[in-house]
């Protein structure tokens, strides 16, 4: 009976609120009336409130367990927290909207949100604006190289409609050619890339790579640029496209399109395809003779004057140099001849303003083939003769591989590249410079070529063509009609080279 009395009675009490079970706790005091950092009493509390705009903060002890405070609600302007255990109030933590301390700690939760989603915003903000920026230079580029497609562009889009499954003859040869330029209408240029099938890679080096693709049944080169070599495809085609370049010993020009393969953008060129290569692979196979080589020498340079000559017209078109003249960038055609390609480092001028336009291009020349005023940095970057004489100096040298590897006498050397027993496979800078300018050395010409009438001449132009002054150097022009009387000297003329002569040869300021 007695048992049963305690146990009810432990029941009620523990029943009881807690503020009439309440020992005298100590409590964290913080106020003006506090005499230590302590207080005794039974409840804790903590209190913020906002007088004039100042919070007040007050921490200590209540000595009435039923005090009306501890009742009170929280609002904008005032708050308290009541507790019932020693020290219980030190670590409160009571939060008016609007009254954070600059030095506080916000919550992790806060701390997330705060950081966080201002952060993503700015990140998708920038990708907005970086695709957005990214799509308007895209345009741009394409207005700037290809035109616009607005309306006006209306008769170039029934052109390209109007050729159908014509041949790249057929469009060449059509009226729908671009009149200043030397392909076909910018937007028949984009048809035509999207259409091609890249058939192999013929061809890799520091530029990127070349594709013998398929337009319609038939061969097309595509040279597609790397990333890094951007400003030889963007000169390329700006040249191209502005300049009268229909000559039988350059390149022959199709279309330039940036066009998105493989989740990438590729820098292509369309032109003409030659199964023989490049002068370079054709050599290190093919043993010429006397006729082939002055063929192949003759076709280069009708090329090289073509470049080097203003025509004045409305067809007309600037002087342009090559800068980087060369065997690996000299193609070899069906019928024997010779075309000139790579237009990436041109520099062209025009008499009538004296504009020099040197391009933007800040890839330099091969060092193999650098004239000594390019290698000792003496070169004029301002007059124009300058580029055109760097331009001679290469072509003696690619005259010299073509008279290596002519048969005299039932001998023929093996191909080599100039100076290559002077200076290493992969000649630096510095290489070039001690044995072209300190040494002024020039590539060995065979005895044996002294043999034949016509290779002693090509020795003699080959000489001509590295005279350290380089206004010593000979012309274009000059070497041309010097090869046309070589080729006059054969008994068949249906094999003689077939470069044009034309009117402005006597009008060029050579």
């Amino acid at each position: 009976m007695a048992q049963g009395a305690i146990v009810g009675l432990s029941l009620a009490i523990l029943s009881l609120p807690r503020y009439i079970i309440a020992a005298n706790l100590t409590c964290v005091c913080e106020q003006p009336d506090c005499e230590s950092s302590n207080c005794t009493g039974e409840v804790c509390f903590e209190s913020k409130h906002l007088e004039e705009g100042v919070l007040v903060h007050k921490k200590g002890c209540l000595r009435d367990p039923k005090s009306v405070y501890c009742k009170g609600s929280d609002t904008d302007t005032y708050g308290i927290r009541c507790c019932w255990a020693d020290m219980c109030n030190a670590n409160f933590t009571i939060q008016l909207p609007g009254t954070e301390k600059p030095g506080e700690i916000p919550s992790l939760q806060n701390l997330l949100l705060m950081t966080l989603v201002p952060l993503f915003a700015v990140l998708i903000l920038a990708v907005l604006l970086g695709l957005s920026a990214w799509k308007v230079a895209q345009s741009r580029r394409r207005q700037m190289l290809f035109g616009s497609d607005e309306l006006g562009d209306l008769d170039f889009m029934l052109k390209a409609s109007a050729v159908g499954d014509s041949t790249l003859d057929d469009l060449l040869n059509d009226d729908c050619t671009t009149g200043s330029g030397s392909g076909l209408p910018f937007l028949v240029q984009r048809t035509v890339a999207r259409q091609i099938t890249l058939a192999e890679c013929v061809g890799k080096g520091r530029y990127g790579e070349v594709w013998r693709g398929i337009w319609h049944g038939e061969n097309v080169a595509v040279k597609i640029f790397s990333s890094r070599d951007e400003q030889s495809w963007f000169r390329e085609t700006q040249i191209y496209n502005t300049v009268l370049l229909r000559h039988d010993n350059i390149l022959g020009f199709i279309a330039s399109d940036m066009t998105s393969r493989n989740s990438s953008t590729q820098l292509w060129l369309i032109t003409h395809y030659h199964e023989h290569g490049s002068l370079y692979d054709y050599l290190q196979y093919t043993a010429l003779d006397v006729e082939n080589c002055l063929r192949l020498a003759a076709s280069i340079i009708c090329g090289l004057v073509h470049l080097h000559v203003e025509i004045f017209g409305t067809q007309g078109k600037p002087a342009i140099a090559h800068r980087d003249l060369k065997s690996r960038n000299i193609l070899v055609k069906s019928n024997k001849q010779c075309c000139i390609a790579d237009l990436g480092l041109a520099v062209m001028h025009s008499q009538s303003n004296d504009n020099l336009d040197i391009g933007n291009n800040p890839r330099v020349g091969t060092k193999r083939y650098m004239a000594p005023e390019v290698l000792d940095e003496q070169i004029r970057m301002d007059c124009f003769e300058s580029f055109k004489r760097t331009d001679i100096w290469a072509y003696g040298l690619v005259l010299w591989e073509l008279a290596r590897r002519t048969v005299v006498n039932g001998i023929v050397e093996d191909y080599k590249p100039p100076f290559f027993d002077m200076v290493p496979i992969d000649p630096s800078f510095e290489d070039m410079k001690k044995v072209v300018c300190v040494d002024q050395q020039t590539p060995t010409i065979p005895n044996r070529l002294y043999s034949d009438p016509t290779l002693s001449a090509l020795a003699k132009i080959m000489k001509e063509c590295w005279f350290q002054s380089p206004s010593a150097r000979l012309t274009a022009l000059r070497i041309k009609k010097t090869l046309k009387k070589l080729s006059n000297s054969f008994d068949k003329p249906k094999q003689h080279s077939n470069c044009r002569d034309t009117l402005w040869d006597q009008r060029s300021n050579f």
